[in-house]
């Protein structure tokens, strides 16, 4: 079986070759356009010198003026071929890179949705460099990167929601061409990833004056009639130049009438051009897949509206809408708007489009976030095959799992088994400097954010119930806040707090809680809350130095549990294996440490 890898390389080599055919098929097209030009040109100079015949001579010239508009329109379609299998070559590159480990380069990361008062996010590193959303996105529009970003640290939907988006990953996992022509279609327009804001705003808008029964036939039939009588006026029955003249000049002072706000508008919907025919093409492809999952099948139906009519058509007839309002930055257009009312029959145009399809613009968007995200997270099940679908688990709360590792740790990656849940639900993880303890409880937090988004998780085993995750890791001093790092804490410790108060189940991690205080008042502190949580019911864990703490397991009759982690030392040298054992840790290795950074230190 071919692995996600090969497939990469494969495609990658492809589009490779297709991208230089196409190249040479632009040049030879665009040689054979000059050619045509010249000796078209030549040709009809000749034959009109040796013929003088005009009729002969202008169809050789419409002729040659045909050919090259031909190759003209035959160079723009190679062209733009060519420009989506950069796309494609380039979305292959990308992902081998992800596979190698070099992900960390990827400009995107998401740090715009950093928050650092989210419950996970920021311990977690959901967001910013060397993060999971930088690790796996491949959204493009502003609505799929939203998506992404919640599906990752919303609150975890239910069982059955999270099974519908479990087979809905695991569908898209299998069809890779499908993923990447839909990601290659959004690609293809630089502004696919704007902020549609203003344009659901509009599109929510109305604008009664150009709905009236009256205005349509009335900008119809004026524009008309004064264009009738400037051919009259230009033919040879006599007409006096009034009448044309005064249409042109009643026509001048309707569009005076509320240009600005119309301009406004019309300028609006322009800026989004290559953002709607993005979401054309990417409607399209959707609309036009098979599907058998179930969450899939539902997106699929809801593009539709009553009239069954497909979403990419409406967004088609607002794309030509659209290109009609691009003439307004032709040099000509201020005569072309005077004698045709064009800005009125765009508005009219638009207003009629709205009316029938404005109010599923907002859905149509989501929905197609919701492919990108769901896109993103089928990336994980294609590109590790072995990781395992977590099985999301009704009644008894906890989690269970055998091989989990960090998925983020692609070179350095250590498996542990971990169970928490009934009658162990708090497990107090003990161990000496760089021994992976940090690094075990954020691997226990990410795999379960996967899990609640739907993803595949990094284990061999993955068993969780619905809990809310709650995290105090990373804290520091607030210089702008004059907060410091203990205060910082007490704060974080207070939020999981309350929310162990709240109804539902929640887990928690904490590591080296109280680190900013005295040992006294840290042991202490560490204590209560630990004690506190567990008598609550609450499942999470904890990491610390202070071995005395290893007394709570026989003080809450095994609701607590130690375990630990271990070094060796050979040679000088230090060694982890980054193993999970049972039992509180018996080693210390802060003065070796101290020792190896080459400060003196008496035996």
């Amino acid at each position: 079986m071919s692995t996600a890898r090969e497939h990469y390389l494969k495609r990658e080599k492809r589009y490779l070759a297709l991208q230089s055919k196409q190249s040479r098929s632009a040049d030879r097209i665009s040689n054979l356009r000059l050619s045509v030009a010249l000796a078209g040109l030549a040709i009809t100079a000749f034959v009109y010198y040796k013929t003088s015949n005009p009729y002969l001579g202008a169809g050789l010239l419409l002729a040659t003026l045909a050919g090259f508009i031909y190759l003209v329109r035959a160079h723009g379609r190679i062209r733009r071929t060519k420009g989506y299998s950069d796309t494609l070559v380039k979305i292959n590159q990308t992902s081998l890179k992800r596979m190698v480990g070099e992900w960390k380069d990827f400009a995107d990361s998401g740090k715009e949705f950093m928050d650092e008062n989210h419950p996970y996010a920021a311990d977690l590193d959901i967001f910013g460099q060397g993060s999971l959303f930088q690790w796996i996105n491949t959204t493009i529009t502003f609505s799929g990167r939203k998506e992404l970003a919640q599906r990752l640290t919303g609150p975890p939907r239910s069982p059955a929601e999270i099974r519908e988006v479990q087979a809905a990953v695991t569908e898209l996992a299998a069809r890779l061409t499908w993923r990447q022509r839909y990601l290659a279609e959004a690609m293809a327009s630089g502004g696919a990833s704007l902020n549609p804001d203003d344009l659901l705003a509009w599109a929510g808008s109305q604008n009664p004056f150009y709905r009236k029964a009256w205005v349509k036939p009335l900008f119809r039939v004026l524009p008309a009639l004064t264009i009738i009588l400037l051919i009259v006026y230009f033919s040879p029955l006599k007409l006096s130049f009034f009448w044309p003249l005064a249409g042109l000049v009643i026509q001048g002072v309707i569009l005076t009438i509320s240009g600005k706000p119309r301009s406004k508008v019309l300028n609006t919907v322009y800026r989004y051009e290559s953002s709607i025919r993005a979401y054309y093409e990417m409607l399209k492809r959707f609309e036009n897949a098979s599907f058998s999952s179930g969450l899939l099948v539902n997106m699929k139906k809801s593009l539709r509206n009553k009239q069954n009519l497909a979403a990419f058509r409406q967004i088609d007839r607002l794309a030509k809408i659209v290109d009609a309002i691009s003439n307004r930055n032709n040099a000509m257009f201020a005569v072309i708007n005077i004698l045709t009312l064009w800005d009125y029959q765009c508005m009219i145009a638009l207003e009629e489009w709205k009316q029938k399809s404005g109010r599923f613009l907002g859905s149509w968007l989501k929905a197609l976030g919701e492919m990108e995200a769901l896109s993103s997270l089928a990336v994980i099940r294609h590109e590790n095959p072995t990781w395992v679908v977590p099985q999301i688990v009704k009644g008894k709360p906890g989690l269970s799992a055998r091989g989990m590792g960090h998925p983020l740790l692609t070179k350095q990656r250590v498996y542990n088994d971990m169970e928490v849940g009934h009658p162990a639900g708090v497990l107090l993880i003990t161990g000496s400097n760089m021994s992976g303890k940090s690094t075990l409880l954020r691997t226990a937090g990410i795999n379960l954010v996967l899990a609640y988004a739907g993803a595949p998780v990094c284990a061999e085993v993955f068993a969780c119930s619905i809990m809310q995750v709650y995290t105090c890791m990373r804290v520091s001093d607030n210089l702008e806040k004059n907060i410091s790092s203990f205060y910082a804490e007490l704060l974080r410790i207070k939020q999981i707090v309350q929310a162990s108060k709240e109804p539902g189940q929640f887990f928690f991690l904490l590591d080296e809680i109280f680190k900013g205080t005295n040992s006294a008042d840290r042991h202490v502190g560490a204590k209560v809350v630990v004690q506190q949580f567990s008598k609550q019911g609450a499942l999470g864990m904890v990491s610390t130095h202070d071995l005395d703490l290893g007394v709570l397991e026989k003080e809450s009759g095994g609701k607590i549990k130690n375990f630990h982690f271990s070094e060796t030392y050979r040679n000088g040298e230090i060694h982890f294996d980054y193993k999970l054992r049972r039992g509180l840790s018996n080693t210390r290795n802060a003065l070796y440490l101290i020792k190896m950074a080459g400060i003196e230190v008496e035996d």
